[in-house]
Order: C-alpha cells, then sequence, then structure tokens
C-alpha cells in the first residue's frame, strides 16, 4: 500500500450529507474483483444523466475541480452498506484524502486499510473549507500527516486529530498483512520451531 505523509491537492467539493455508499459506487458495478477500475464509476448517478451523459451541475464535473485529491464532505460520509469497493472507487478517482465531520465507522476503518486519509473535522470548519474552495479557483490544502496538520496559501492553519496506531499504519505504508509480514521472521521462526517439535 503506498505510504500517505503529506499531500498538497486541490479540493473537490461534494456539498451533501449522508453520502451512502451507493451512491459512492453503485451497486451495478460491484463485479469486479479488483481493487482497481472503480474510479470512472464514483458518483456514478450524480455524474451522469440517464443517457450517460456528463451531469455540468454536479460539482466535481466542473473543471475547477479536475484532478482534485482532496474530498471534502458533510455530516455521516459512506454510510450505507459496509462495501469496501467504496474507499476503492475514491482511491481510484485520485482521492487520497477526505474531510468531513462525522464518518460512518466501517467506511472510516476501510478507509485506512486502503491508503486514505480520513479527516473529522467540526461543521464549522468543514464550513469554512467549503466557503474557501468557492471563494478560490483550483483551491489546495496541505495535508501534513506527520505533523497532522492541514493548510492553505491564505493563512488556514488546523491541526487535527488521529489514533496514532492509524497515523503509522498510513506513514508506514501498511495494511493488516503489510503489518502481518513485518514480523514474517519471527512466524517463519515459530513455525520451523514448532514444525520440529511435532514431527521430533
Amino acid at each position: 500500500m503506498q505510504a500517505f505523509t503529506k499531500l498538497n491537492g486541490i479540493v473537490g467539493p461534494v456539498d451533501r450529507v449522508n453520502v451512502d455508499t451507493d451512491a459512492i459506487i453503485p451497486k451495478q458495478f460491484l463485479k469486479r474483483i479488483e481493487r482497481t477500475g472503480f474510479g470512472q464509476f464514483l458518483f456514478f448517478e450524480w455524474r451522469f444523466d440517464e443517457e450517460g451523459n456528463v451531469n455540468p451541475n454536479f460539482e466535481l464535473n466542473k473543471p475547477r475541480y479536475e484532478g482534485a485529491s482532496v474530498l471534502i464532505s458533510r455530516v455521516n460520509f459512506g454510510c450505507g452498506s459496509s462495501r469496501e469497493h467504496a474507499p476503492w472507487a475514491i482511491m481510484d478517482y485520485g482521492f487520497r484524502c477526505v474531510i468531513a465531520p462525522s464518518f460512518a465507522d466501517i467506511f472510516y476503518n476501510n478507509c485506512f486499510k486502503n491508503g486514505i486519509l480520513p479527516i473529522v473535522l467540526s461543521e464549522e470548519q468543514v464550513e469554512d473549507l467549503f466557503q474557501r474552495t468557492a471563494a478560490h479557483d483550483g483551491y489546495k490544502l496541505n495535508v501534513d500527516l506527520e505533523n497532522k496538520t492541514l493548510t492553505d496559501d491564505y493563512g488556514l492553519v488546523i491541526n487535527f486529530d488521529l489514533d496514532e496506531h492509524r497515523r503509522q499504519f498510513l506513514l508506514q505504508g501498511l495494511d493488516d498483512i503489510g503489518l502481518t509480514l513485518k514480523h514474517e521472521d519471527e512466524i517463519t521462526a515459530y513455525e520451523q520451531k514448532n514444525a520440529a517439535r511435532l514431527f521430533a
């Protein structure tokens, strides 16, 4: 998994509450078994109309948000079903950081397992980010996971909280399997010792 230390990225807004995982990646696109290829279907029913044409009124379709890697949204982001395809789609689209006042628990946990940094801020702080994003074309945030800060070019400084264990997961680029493999030598030694004892 790709490590996350610092990110300087364009902010893309999805100004909606209770964005559920079926909106993030609709169920008809869950037939793939790879983690890649889902980005093209992110927010599909909002990004496209019924004929498959690009919806110019959806925020992320506007040219000013092209290439965005920081996503901001409202309360209870990632609610609904527990599908891990939701963070897969977000990551594949190009977002490495999602900021909201609150997240659904399963989605929040899945973000860390897939190299995405979810940041919880107050509703007032998130509203300020929406205002800044609207006011400045190509608005960018500097996300510093090492120091747990958010800054911009207009004087913003926000400190955010994050569980240290999860922070280290992202800084080192580890998922659950990667964490286990850090102890590969000890596991191998144990297995060899145990096999020798069983078959002695």
